[in-house]
């Protein structure tokens, strides 16, 4: 389908978040004519469905819809769920839905780079799109980073790339969309309460590669590679390995000191950087940086702006970002470790003794998969949350733990039991969306929470 095909068609946009927001105006500018439905009705959709309505959109807010319209084609933003009655009656009228990434996709005019994985993305699209920069190339990053790709794309004549951080919602209805360069950093368990199991979820990553040809690259860690091959995937392209494990790969790190980076590819052979020459410490970082290099040789970039890039990166807020340290204590904040791998590798990224606070809303985790590292770095646990009275089952047995009802409290008792030398993590292993927004929202106010304690801070 080109854009063309969209002009005077009837295209309904399901969700009105930032991806249905730029899905919405990128059909409406091309000459389509555009309805946007979104069960809620707050505020800031009321703001969004007013500057919309200045672009001869449609807008229907709360549950006021007008089920005799018909459509040629729906888009669906990633938050909405496949089973959902409003999805199923276009199902049932055997509507097209694509994802607002494949939508996007077809209105661009570069290369693209994506990247997934269950953990990861985010540090990766911002690692290759500051590797990109380093090397003189125009790239915009944009996906599940925060910025819609239906925005970028308008933008994308004229870039050497677009880097777009990609989910497994987004790849779920997907057609025509194809990488130049894909990467799969990791699966681990996640999103189930959506995709039902680890093999659905498999197969939603997987089809990042389904539309490759030879002329394309696939990154993917050895871990991700043994569940791409579960899922039936087929890499026609060229396919580089990463592996953080000590697995044999083309890109690997050394087990014996757990810093040096290896390749072993025609482009690099040899030692390329060590880990402690970076701002990013732990082995899921090596894994981000192996396939930031991947990409980087893939692109014919030269090997010095791909260090310098790597080398110059700061992690960004809410993944194991320094709050500050009182007392002796340091606090951390990674309020984006939505899931139990993210809070393994947070722990074990860390030094001496760890006071966690950790809870939130239930994505169906097995909390208890992780109770060997809780066991071994928890000093004792701060629960918070709906699945405060979960994770006490999971983990009261190996490492102490105490309930809290708010953020300002949890931070309040772990700072009461922890002693010099010690680290108040904030990790949840949930989603915030029991008592916050968004993940931004509960670290910025576990972050408030902390400084609020800083000398001289009620002064200020």
């Amino acid at each position: 389908m080109q854009t063309i095909e969209l002009r005077d068609k009837n295209v309904l946009v399901l969700g009105l978040g930032r991806s249905g927001m730029a899905a919405a105006t990128l059909l409406s500018r091309d000459g389509a004519h555009v309805v946007v439905r979104d069960e809620g009705d707050g505020e800031a959709l009321q703001e969004r469905a007013n500057r919309l309505r200045q672009l001869g959109v449609r807008v229907e807010l709360g549950n006021h819809f007008d089920k005799s319209a018909r459509f040629d084609l729906a888009v669906l933003s990633p938050g909405i769920r496949p089973e959902r009655p409003i999805v199923q009656e276009l199902a049932q009228r055997k509507t097209p839905v694509l994802s607002e990434l494949e939508l996007a996709y077809r209105f661009c005019l570069c290369p693209v780079v994506a990247i997934t994985g269950t953990n990861g993305k985010t540090t990766t699209t911002e690692l290759i799109t500051a590797m990109f920069q380093t090397c003189d190339k125009h790239v915009i990053a944009a996906g599940n980073i925060g910025y819609a790709l239906s925005d970028a794309a308008e933008q994308s004549a004229g870039l050497d790339a677009l880097i777009v951080e990609v989910s497994s919602f987004q790849l779920e209805k997907i057609e025509r969309f194809k990488p130049d360069i894909g990467v799969w950093l990791n699966l681990t368990p996640d999103h189930l309460d959506r995709h039902g199991s680890m093999e659905e979820y498999a197969r939603a990553k997987a089809r990042l590669f389904m539309n490759q040809n030879a002329h394309d690259t696939a990154i993917v860690s050895t871990q991700a590679l043994g569940w791409a091959r579960r899922a039936g995937c087929e890499f026609r392209g060229r396919l580089i390995t990463v592996s953080a494990t000590g697995h044999q790969a083309d890109l690997w790190l050394d087990a014996e000191d757990g810093q040096t980076i290896w390749c072993w590819l025609p482009e690099c052979c040899g030692i390329v950087m060590r880990l402690d020459e970076t701002g990013l410490r732990g082995i899921h970082n090596a894994e981000n940086i192996m396939a930031t290099i991947a990409a980087g040789i893939a692109m014919g970039l030269p090997v010095r702006g791909i260090r310098d890039a790597i080398m110059a990166y700061c992690p960004q807020a809410h993944r194991c970002e320094f709050v500050a340290e009182i007392n002796g204590v340091t606090y951390i904040n990674d309020s984006k470790a939505t899931n139990t791998d993210a809070v393994h590798k947070a722990l074990e990224s860390l030094p001496g003794h760890v006071i966690l606070i950790a809870g939130g809303r239930d994505k169906a985790m097995d909390f208890s998969a992780i109770r060997d590292v809780i066991s071994r770095k928890v000093k004792c646990a701060v629960l918070i949350g709906e699945t405060q009275d979960k994770l006490f089952t999971a983990w009261s047995d190996v490492a102490p733990c105490v309930r809290s009802d708010s953020m300002a409290n949890a931070v309040r008792t772990a700072t009461e039991l922890a002693r010099k030398g010690d680290t108040v993590l904030l990790s949840p292993a949930c989603a915030s969306f029991d008592m916050f927004q968004n993940y931004e929202h509960r670290g910025d106010e576990f972050k408030r929470c902390v400084l609020a304690m800083l000398p001289g801070a009620a002064e200020q």
